[in-house]
């Protein structure tokens, strides 16, 4: 049997952030979210899990998930959930939506 080293206590593994970006194909705003999602993403790597959603390859899980207009950045979980509209370019505004 192992046993914990005495000092600090260690930190409780916190849940992956799970994000969906929902996207319209080649929409010069859509290319650009994902861009600046993906930068955010590397720089939390291992925190975030990332799907990418095309509303024109799959228009109806897009309208069950409320998604009128894209590009749209929703947090899954942990809760609460977040929803964000826009390219995502104001990364400190995106960080302060997400609770990040």
């Amino acid at each position: 049997m192992k046993r914990k080293k005495a000092g600090r206590p260690s930190k409780p593994e916190t849940a992956a952030v799970v994000l969906r970006l929902y996207i319209s194909k080649n929409a010069p705003n859509s290319i650009l979210a994902l861009a600046n999602i993906n930068a955010i993403a590397n720089d939390y790597v291992g925190k975030i899990k990332l799907e990418v959603i095309d509303v024109l390859e799959h228009p109806l899980r897009a309208l069950a998930d409320g998604i009128l207009v894209t590009p749209s950045l929703t947090k899954a979980s942990p809760l609460p959930r977040a929803k964000i509209v826009g390219n995502l370019n104001d990364t400190d505004k995106v960080l302060l939506g997400l609770g990040l």
